[in-house]
This record gives structure tokens, C-alpha cells and sequence, in this order.
């Protein structure tokens, strides 16, 4: 039985991820910090899966704590989801999220380079390519000049990799994430930001609960059908079969390169209110919302030509937007 570590892994994504990999037989240790969680995920995981995954309290950040770990664990590769993750937030606090999302990449990378570990997926982003010149966005496009502080520390992020994987030896996959909504049909785990959210999704079902006044939607004079900003909404359990595929890619040696990236997505773009649309219609409920300017960062479309991931990781999405938007709404409905 493979052992992999997911840091991040009480995360939104790291959290379905884990259950995704129990399910597949890999034995699962997760590293958080808890600093945008609560541990009370780990229980809802296990009653998931019926297997606790062993969970340790770490901040990447701390080199020496890093160390420590993997003095004392043997783990046969790595998923990594943790880091900070707001784009409107990143232009914000830059040095935050520099410091957050590269050196405990690196201390990671170090790591495996020092204990021969193979088997590295790594979260990334859409972001990476900036405004794309054409639609939808193959992994051909170029990576542009980030629009946030949070796109450059994935570009820079995938650098750091790649360099790595060719002086060290080490297999990597970068994963670019489009933009990942639901809840797993259990409604036992799914999106849970903590204070504001930052996206789009809990922000549309807590405005839905009477949690948030009103949903603001950051413009309206996009070169778009409705003007809204458009984007790939895919559901979170899909990714999460998306990273064991490319694990297993990595375990079976069928990588071409030792750096290899795929698009992640549903290969569908929709605009912010047809998403909005969308939810009123799945859930019963009517949105409260307003058009307000621009945010900070934000490009105006981006959407997914999955072909190369379907084909090298045979994977696809099998979730609906609707789908999505309707257990999005059940796990809302839960919390308290």
C-alpha cells in the first residue's frame, strides 16, 4: 500500500482528494495548519471512508518542523494543496503569500530530494496563463505575465518544480485547477471558508442562507454575452479523481517527461450570472445581488480544453453544473 502525504489535506480540494485516495487504497497522511479549516474535518473524512487518516498540526513555513516530520514518516510521494489561495487577497498581502506558497514548497522539495522521494502533484492554477489570446486555453497557451500575486507564485511555483525534478530526479505533475465548486454527495465535507469567502460559490449559497446581505458581483462591462466575467466551474469531486490519476500516471512510470501539467476543468466556460441563474434555479432560492466594480486581478475569461488530460490521465468530468451548484447548496444547508 502506497503511503502518500497531502498537505493542505483538510482543505476544501485536499479534503475531497483524501477520500478520493482511501478509496482508491493508498494509506493517507495529512499535513495542515488549520489556518483556513477546522479539525473537525478530519472526522468527517473518516466517517466518509471508515479509515481516520494519521493528521499532523504543521506550518510548512518552519523549516526545521518540516524536517522533523520526514524524520520521522516514510511516505512514497507527496499531494500538494496547501497554501493561500485568494486572488484578490494576494495583491493585498504579496509578501504573505511569497513567503507561504514558495518556501514551504521548497523545504518540501528539499526534502524529497534529500530522502530519494518520488511522486510529486502539485496544486496549480489556470491563473498561470493570464489572459489567455484564445479560447479555450490549451496547455500550448503561453504563460503570460501573472495578473496576481497568487497566479506568479503558481508560475513561479511550476519553475521551482520543474528545475527541481530535472536536477533531482524527481516526477512531478502540475495540476492548473480551474475554478473548483461543490460539495461531495455525502454533505459530510465540502467548501468551508473561513470568515469572508473569497469565491464566488459560498459566497452565492451563504448570500442564498441570509448569511451575507447581498452578493457582489465584481462587474458588469466585461467583452462578454452579459458582461460578467466568464470561468470554468468544475466539480471538486472531479478534480479530486483528476489528482489520482495523475498519481497513479506517476506510479505506473507513463509520464513522458519528469514535469509534466495538465489543464484541469469541465471544459465549459459560464459567465458570472449565468451561474447565478444556475444556483436560483437548483436551489428554489432567489439571489440578492449587485453589480459593483471590477476587483483587483480578475481576467476576463477563462475556460479549459481538457483533451490532453482526458487522454493522458484517462479521467473526465462526470459532474454538471447543476450538479455542482445543487450539493453546494445541500452542504450550506447543513452548517450551522
Amino acid at each position: 500500500m502506497k503511503k502518500i502525504l497531502v498537505t493542505g489535506g483538510l482543505g476544501f480540494i485536499g479534503s475531497h482528494t483524501v477520500v478520493e485516495l482511501q478509496s482508491a487504497g493508498f494509506e493517507v497522511i495529512i499535513i495542515d495548519d488549520l489556518s483556513n479549516t477546522t479539525i473537525s474535518v478530519l472526522d468527517n473524512i473518516t466517517e466518509i471512508t471508515g479509515k481516520k487518516p494519521d493528521f499532523h498540526q504543521i506550518d510548512l513555513r518552519i523549516k526545521n518542523d518540516v524536517k522533523n516530520f520526514f524524520d520521522k514518516h516514510q511516505v512514497d510521494g507527496i499531494i500538494h494543496f496547501a497554501a493561500f489561495k485568494a486572488v484578490g487577497e494576494s495583491m493585498h498581502k504579496p509578501l504573505d503569500y511569497y513567503e507561504n506558497n514558495l518556501s514551504a514548497l521548497v523545504y518540501l522539495l528539499q526534502e524529497m530530494r534529500d530522502r530519494k522521494i518520488d511522486h510529486f502533484i502539485f496544486s496549480s492554477s489556470c491563473t498561470v496563463y493570464g489572459q489567455a489570446d484564445e479560447l479555450p486555453i490549451t496547455e500550448k497557451a503561453p504563460v503570460k505575465k501573472a495578473e496576481s500575486v497568487y497566479g506568479n507564485t503558481k508560475q513561479i511555483g511550476e519553475e521551482i518544480i520543474e528545475d527541481a525534478s530535472k536536477a533531482h530526479g524527481i516526477n512531478a505533475i502540475a495540476l492548473r485547477y480551474f475554478n473548483p465548486i461543490g460539495a461531495h454527495e455525502s454533505v459530510k465535507i465540502g467548501e468551508l471558508p473561513i470568515g469572508v469567502p473569497q469565491n464566488l460559490i459560498p459566497f452565492v449559497t451563504q448570500t442564498a442562507a441570509g448569511i451575507r446581505k447581498e452578493l457582489s458581483v465584481f462587474g458588469d462591462d466585461y467583452p462578454t454575452s452579459d458582461g460578467t466575467a466568464i470561468r470554468d466551474y468544475i466539480h471538486v469531486v472531479d478534480l479530486a479523481k483528476a489528482h489520482i490519476a495523475a498519481l497513479q500516471r506517476l506510479i505506473n512510470k507513463n509520464n513522458k517527461k519528469s514535469f509534466e501539467f495538465f489543464n484541469v476543468g469541465s471544459g465549459t466556460g459560464s459567465s458570472v450570472l449565468e451561474v447565478i441563474k444556475a444556483f436560483e434555479k437548483a436551489s428554489g432560492k432567489p439571489l440578492n445581488y449587485k453589480i459593483v466594480g471590477r476587483r483587483e486581478g480578475d481576467i476576463t475569461a477563462a475556460y479549459a480544453d481538457t483533451t490532453i488530460a482526458n487522454k493522458a490521465l484517462n479521467w473526465k468530468t462526470e459532474k454538471s453544473l447543476d450538479e455542482a451548484l445543487d450539493s453546494a447548496w445541500k452542504w450550506q444547508l447543513k452548517q450551522k
